[in-house]
């Protein structure tokens, strides 16, 4: 971003150097040519003016440009979106778009041509508090496809658990094909998969905000100041794109990505 306003301001210099050395005249007792010259400074007062509101307006742009909001809309005809097309329905959440995902097995979905290699994914997301493993939900980054991504999901039937094992398990990274949670579980217990703290409910609309920063992955939840999870990744993977992850019920709304320069 400094990098394109410095650009940005480069050129406006150099296109503000050529006006002025196009429609500048020379000072002269001339009264003619005094009046021509303060026709032309008014020109040129005017012509900087505009310049300035086109580098103001570039720049406005650009910066805009770092907020990527994926159309959800398009998820299920495919348009931009590869992967589980086929699971993904189109529902809403307070008129804005969502995906609706309530089938057995991992669906992902994935943006077609985009690249993620570090900044903030956030997301609405819901599932349901019962039956039990009946609902995981979250989001793909460094994907590849279907089989090869990093994925941080939530297991909403564990968030207020009455069994703290189990509701220590409310939240979890995977990087797939090489780590999975059943290996994660078995291999490092308890460093890759947290509970949330407060826990939300589980049948509720909760808020997520996930860093990739640096090769550490953090999840905030519902605003909090401290992450739920804290991780390294365990994917070599330099980017990738981002996706939708669901197995079983699960909505999300609200997709934001946020890359970092």
């Amino acid at each position: 971003m400094n990098s394109a306003r410095t650009k940005h301001g480069a050129e406006a210099s150099g296109l503000m150097g050529w006006w002025m050395n196009g429609l500048m005249v020379s000072n002269s007792t001339d009264p003619l040519m005094s009046e021509i010259s303060k026709g032309n400074n008014v020109k040129i007062r005017i012509l900087s003016m505009s310049v300035t509101a086109i580098i103001l307006t570039c720049c406005t742009y650009s910066s805009s440009a770092q907020t990527v909001t994926p159309d959800l809309k398009a998820v299920p005809d495919g348009k931009g979106w590869k992967g589980a097309i086929a699971a993904a329905k189109l529902v809403e959440k307070d008129g804005a778009a969502a995906i609706e995902f309530n089938k057995p097995g991992q669906n992902v979905v994935w943006l077609d041509g985009f690249e993620f290699s570090a900044g903030t994914i956030e997301f609405d997301a819901k599932g349901k508090s019962a039956p039990p493993q009946s609902s995981f939900v979250g989001v793909a980054f460094r994907a590849v496809d279907a089989k090869t991504h990093d994925a941080v999901y939530f297991r909403p039937f564990n968030f207020r658990a009455a069994d703290p094992e189990n509701k220590s398990h409310a939240v979890q990274y995977v990087s797939e094909p090489q780590w999975p949670w059943q290996r994660l579980r078995q291999e490092k217990p308890g460093q890759f998969e947290k509970p949330i703290e407060p826990a939300p409910d589980g049948d509720a609309w909760f808020h997520a905000k996930v860093v990739v920063e640096k090769r550490q992955v953090k999840v905030f939840v519902n605003g909090a100041t401290e992450p739920s999870l804290v991780v390294n990744e365990l994917s070599d993977r330099p980017g990738g794109s981002v996706g939708l992850w669901c197995n079983g019920y699960g909505v999300i709304a609200n997709l934001k990505i946020m890359p970092k320069k």
